[in-house]
């Protein structure tokens, strides 16, 4: 499995930690059996599964790793609830399939991959869901596409409610910064080292505003955007002309929208989740960028949890 280069682990060795909370009760692979073929599940579990309804963690991307998201652990060591993150395929821990074609990697397989990995644990009657950024798409579609009966509450963290918005809003964002940044993002990965520069500026007003960033941010990061990372997933545009606006009235669990002042996901790309859903709460963290629960962490948690009690 293709991991950082040695330069860019340097980089991110020296920013500031971002320690989980508490050690994982359960960490290791859990077997995907999909389409005749059988896949692994990079997992975390945290707390005890049998303790209240557990909370499952959709990390963003598409394309990064669950490493960012492991914080949410403060919500099983200062509220006692069970939380499990994950890798989904095609990312850091979880089975890699740099040779699929684009038509392999679909929203369906990530929902097939979420409702096994409710199934393996025992959790498909009682579970609630926070998705991040795509997670938050995620676990839209899901509802949407499944009707689970298990599902309880739904935490929809810096996510949108069309790729069109969310690409409107980068654009946005993008002509407030240096032109030769705008230019080296426009340029893509056709020149990783100028582009992953770049992205470093952009995120550290949009992303992440934490200085130094913790690790843990960029450490998912390079997954997909360093030298040796990953970039299948992220390059099969998964997302590409989405939108769930249309939709929205199918989703019926009880949905904890929150974005950040300064985030990707501005005002406008959420509202119309806000507007769409039937039972709703919606949040902006004024200090906080794309990853609140990084930016504004002991004030996250507490809102979170309230939500889900």
């Amino acid at each position: 499995m293709d991991t950082p280069s040695s330069d860019l682990r340097s980089l991110v060795s020296i920013l500031l930690p971002m320690a989980q909370s508490c050690k994982p009760s359960f960490e290791g692979t859990i077997p995907f059996p999909y389409h005749g073929e059988t896949f692994q599940t990079f997992v975390k579990v945290y707390g005890d599964l049998k303790n209240r309804v557990p909370l499952v963690a959709l990390h963003g991307g598409p394309g990064v790793s669950h490493h960012y998201l492991a914080c949410l652990s403060d919500l099983t060591s200062k509220y006692d609830f069970p939380v499990i993150v994950y890798d989904q395929i095609g990312n850091a821990g979880s089975t890699h399939l740099p040779d699929k074609p684009k038509t392999f990697w679909s929203i369906d397989l990530f929902i097939d991959e979420l409702e096994n990995l409710l199934s393996h644990f025992g959790i498909s009657d009682e579970f609630s869901l926070l998705g991040q950024s795509w997670g938050g798409c995620l676990a839209m579609e899901f509802e949407v596409r499944r009707q689970p009966k298990g599902l309880k509450k739904v935490v929809l963290a810096n996510s949108l409610a069309s790729f069109a918005l969310w690409e409107q809003s980068t654009m946005e964002l993008a002509m407030t910064l240096p032109p030769e940044v705008g230019a080296a993002l426009a340029g893509g990965m056709a020149n990783r080292e100028k582009y992953w520069e770049a992205l470093q500026v952009f995120h550290s007003r949009h992303g992440c505003i934490v200085k130094p960033p913790p690790k843990e941010y960029y450490d998912s990061i390079l997954w997909v955007f360093g030298e040796h990372g990953d970039t299948t997933v992220a390059d099969a545009e998964i997302l590409k002309g989405w939108t769930i606006i249309d939709r929205l009235h199918l989703i019926k669990s009880s949905a904890f929208i929150i974005n950040g002042r300064k985030d990707i996901a501005q005002d406008f790309v959420v509202k119309p989740l806000f507007d769409g859903l039937t039972k709703v709460k919606w949040v902006t963290f004024e200090g906080s960028s794309h990853t609140p629960h990084l930016e504004e962490r002991d004030k996250y948690m507490k809102l979170v949890a309230e939500f889900l009690q």
